[in-house]
């Protein structure tokens, strides 16, 4: 049995602990808002049409994530969003949501919008996939 870390006194290596666990807090009696999580794809009409790209309708083809949580009785101001590349961390004064995203997501490239008459915070997270034969672009 050897250690392979540089640190001989850590009981643990970074990989050992998984992204997005600083943020669990057991102990937070806030309670968890309703969200959805939809999955957007760039087609054109060579894909509707032709099927030229080989897209089809599953989540293996669709280019962005979209979260929209429902939180009532906020303010904009008062949202505090943490993206990482698989977690989505979201605060509010009475909400708390710690969200292990379905795929990597580009944490540098999204948006955010909150729109106020309906309550609901929507976001837009670029998926980050490995080149292969249907995602090449």
């Amino acid at each position: 049995f050897q250690v392979k870390s540089e640190n001989r006194k850590a009981i643990w290596n970074a990989e050992e602990v998984p992204e997005g666990s600083e943020f669990d807090d057991t102990w937070d009696p806030r309670e968890q808002p309703e969200y959805d999580i939809l999955f957007k794809q760039h087609v054109g009409t060579e894909d509707v049409f032709f099927g030229m790209t080989g897209k089809d309708p599953s989540t293996a083809c669709c280019e962005d994530i979209v979260i929209k949580i429902k939180l009532p009785e906020t303010k904009y101001s008062d949202i505090t969003l943490d993206i990482q590349d698989k977690v989505l961390d979201l605060r509010t004064p009475k909400k708390k949501l710690l969200l292990h995203l379905p795929y990597p997501v580009n944490s540098k490239d999204g948006r955010a919008r909150f729109l106020s008459e309906e309550e609901i915070l929507e976001i837009t997270l670029r998926v980050s996939r490995k080149f292969d034969f249907i995602n090449f672009a």
